[in-house]
């Protein structure tokens, strides 16, 4: 008997399509104020997913996804170093 296993399905801020966790990136708020990408997905810390893709998060920031996502209003600076650092792993 074979035993299926489950794929952890979760939701982009951005555009809202369900994918599995593996494929989606993940916005990690570490305290108040400080956010980081999470590209292994088991880093302590709430966090919200996006796609691989820029312009998820340019929708995330444009439909302020991740703000509803982590109930708090997010500073400017903070989605200029989540574009940069995005962008980095865009080029990887």
């Amino acid at each position: 008997m074979s035993v299926n296993k489950k794929i952890p399905m979760r939701k982009c801020v951005g555009c809202g399509e369900m994918k599995s966790k593996k494929e989606m990136m993940r916005v990690l708020k570490i305290s108040e104020d400080e956010f980081q990408l999470d590209a292994t997905g088991k880093k302590n810390g709430r966090g919200a997913y996006l796609c691989f893709s820029k312009d998820c998060l340019e929708q995330a920031i444009k439909t302020k996804g991740l703000e509803r996502s982590f109930k708090q209003s997010i500073p400017k600076e903070v989605y200029e170093k989540l574009e940069k650092e995005f962008g980095t792993l865009e080029t990887e």
